[in-house]
C-alpha cells in the first residue's frame, strides 16, 4: 500500500471514530511525524479527505476536521431517506428472503446484548452487514456508490448518540423490522420501516443535542 493510502486510511478511521473530533487541526508536519510518513503523502491524504467532506483546507499547511451541525444533520437525513428507502424497496423485490430472515433473527437477538454491554462493536458490525446486504440486493451500482459515500458521514453521526444502550436496542428492533419486510418481499413495508427508523434516529440525535457551526 502506498504511503498516501496508509495515511488516508489512518486519518479517515481516526476521524470516523472521533479520535480526531470536529475542529481538530491536522497540520502536515505533526501528522507526518505521528504517522511516520513524509509530508507529501499527508498532503495527498488530506486532499482525499477534503473531497469527501471530512476535512476542510486550513492555511495551506494542513486541514481541519469538519463540524457536524444541525443543518448538516437535516440535509444528510433528507438524502438518506431518499436513498435508503429506495434501496430497501429494490432489495425487497430482488433480495434473497432467507438471507434477510436470518439477519432479522440476529438483530432481534442482539437487543438484550446491546442493552447490557458497553462494547457495541458487534452490533455496529451487524448493522453494517444489513446495509451491505441491502446494497447488494438492490442491484444498482450507482445507488450503492451514493450510499457508500453517505455512510462515511453517518458513521461519524452515530457517535453523537454516545452509544446509548436504550436507543441502540430500539434501533436493533427497527433494523429487524426492515429486514423482515425485505424478507417478506414487501417493498412498501420495507420503505415504511426504513422511514420509521430514520425518523426515530433523527429525532434522537436532535434531542440529544448536536454541535453547531
Amino acid at each position: 500500500m502506498r504511503a498516501s493510502d496508509r495515511a488516508y486510511e489512518a486519518l479517515r478511521e481516526d476521524i470516523l471514530q472521533w479520535r480526531l473530533p470536529p475542529g481538530t487541526l491536522l497540520a502536515e508536519v505533526e501528522q507526518s511525524v505521528r504517522l511516520g510518513v513524509s509530508r507529501t503523502p499527508i498532503r495527498e491524504a488530506l486532499a482525499r479527505l477534503t473531497s469527501e467532506g471530512l476535512t476542510a483546507p486550513r492555511g495551506g499547511r494542513g486541514a481541519v476536521v469538519t463540524d457536524i451541525s444541525v443543518d448538516h444533520l437535516g440535509e444528510l437525513f433528507e438524502l438518506r431517506g431518499a436513498l435508503e428507502c429506495r434501496a430497501a424497496e429494490l432489495a425487497a423485490r430482488r433480495g434473497d428472503p432467507s438471507l434477510f430472515a436470518g439477519l432479522e433473527t440476529e438483530l432481534l437477538a442482539s437487543r438484550e446484548a446491546t442493552a447490557a454491554s458497553t462494547d457495541h462493536t458487534s452490533y455496529y458490525a451487524l448493522v453494517g452487514r444489513l446495509d451491505s446486504a441491502i446494497d447488494a440486493a438492490a442491484g444498482n451500482s450507482y445507488l450503492s456508490t451514493a450510499l457508500k459515500n453517505l455512510r462515511v458521514h453517518l458513521t461519524r453521526i452515530r457517535r453523537l448518540a454516545q452509544d446509548d444502550p436504550d436507543r441502540l436496542a430500539a434501533a436493533a428492533t427497527e433494523h429487524a423490522a426492515i429486514a423482515a419486510a425485505i424478507a417478506a418481499g414487501n417493498p412498501v413495508l420495507a420503505s415504511a420501516a426504513t422511514t420509521i427508523h430514520l425518523h426515530n434516529s433523527l429525532g434522537y440525535l436532535l434531542a440529544a443535542g448536536t454541535p453547531s457551526d
